[in-house]
């Protein structure tokens, strides 16, 4: 059974954070043809906890030092800036600002 994408914007964003959930995470990965490893999913999950903790996407350098990660290992693993995809798969809003 594949899960149902709920409906996005035109860059990949939920338009309804409510529908988030991990299968629909996977699904929209999936659909876009991305990998998400463990390494990635984790830092997924503590992007939502960030924000369900302070209501803000951090900038990557305060979400790196949440973390404790090092960001040019981040920038490794994501092959891009980080915070848009963490936030995309994550269901949270588009980062703003220096991502």
């Amino acid at each position: 059974m594949t899960t149902a994408l709920p409906e996005r914007d035109g860059d990949g964003y939920l338009t309804d954070m409510d529908a988030w959930t991990p299968e629909v995470a996977h699904a929209m990965a999936a659909a876009d043809e991305f990998e998400l490893t463990d390494e990635k999913w984790e830092q997924i999950i503590k992007a939502r906890e960030y924000y369900a903790e302070h209501s803000v996407v951090p900038p990557i350098r305060k979400f790196s030092k949440y973390l404790g990660a090092d960001q040019k290992e981040m920038f490794k693993l994501w092959l891009t800036g980080p915070m848009k995809p963490i936030t995309k798969y994550g269901g949270l809003p588009k980062p703003t600002g220096c991502v």
